[in-house]
Parts: structure tokens; C-alpha cells; sequence
């Protein structure tokens, strides 16, 4: 997989392609930015919840479940000193949803790739290249 962001001229606001998708990210305007779109966290935040309602009815499809208008609210707050990173997940399912099925989709929920890699070891391989 592989996303590029290339800075727009005289701003924050970056243009973000991922294969042949186009996509916007900017800073809050207290930060320097125009606000014109998400920022890199809120699209973290995004990529958190998209990644989870698409695992979640992915295996309700295949398990022939009727999950209706599921939807994923995800809040990030990012490391302080002395404290981690926290994602804040709600999931709401239609309350005609068995018990046994809300239950199993949660935990398919953080087995998300997203989330996987959230959790996991991470490592980077950083290099330069001159233009």
C-alpha cells in the first residue's frame, strides 16, 4: 500500500493520493491551517473507524446478519507526556440484533487491520531522496 502527500504551495494543506483516489488534509485554523480539510489525525481517527464498521460488515455479510445502519464514532487523543495514545470507539447496531450477534461483531471489531496495527509493534524504514 502506498499514499503520497504533496504540499499545496503556501499552505498546510497537503493533496493526498492513494492508487487513483484523491484526497484533501489540512490543519484546524489554530494551528496554522485553513481548516479546507481533515487533518492527519482526524483522518487516523477516520481510518480507525471506516476500517471497523467495513470488518464488522464484512463478516456480517458472511454470516447472512442484517446489521442495518451500523455505524463507528471514533475520538483520538494523542499521547501526553506520561500517558498513551487513546482511541475512544462507540458502535451503534440495531437493537433488533441478538445479543450473541452484537457480541461477536465486537470482537471481530478490534481485529480490524487498523486497529491490529494500532495495537501492535510498529517500524519505520525513513529515507531521503534529493530532487
Amino acid at each position: 500500500m502506498k499514499a503520497t502527500a504533496t504540499r499545496r504551495h503556501g499552505s498546510l494543506k497537503h493533496d493526498l493520493k492513494v492508487r487513483t483516489h484523491r484526497l484533501l488534509a489540512d490543519e484546524p485554523r489554530e494551528n496554522g491551517g485553513e481548516d479546507s480539510a481533515p487533518s492527519p489525525q482526524e483522518l487516523l481517527a477516520a481510518s480507525l473507524a471506516s476500517c471497523t464498521a467495513i470488518t464488522m460488515e464484512m463478516y456480517a455479510a458472511r454470516k447472512g446478519w442484517d446489521v442495518g445502519d451500523l455505524e463507528v464514532d471514533v475520538t483520538y487523543e494523542p499521547a501526553q507526556r506520561g500517558s498513551p495514545t487513546r482511541f475512544s470507539m462507540e458502535v451503534r447496531m440495531p437493537k433488533e440484533l441478538p445479543d450473541e450477534a452484537r457480541e461477536r461483531l465486537m470482537q471481530i471489531a478490534a481485529k480490524c487491520p487498523v486497529h491490529r496495527t494500532l495495537e501492535g509493534e510498529v517500524m519505520f524504514d525513513e529515507r531521503v531522496t534529493l530532487t
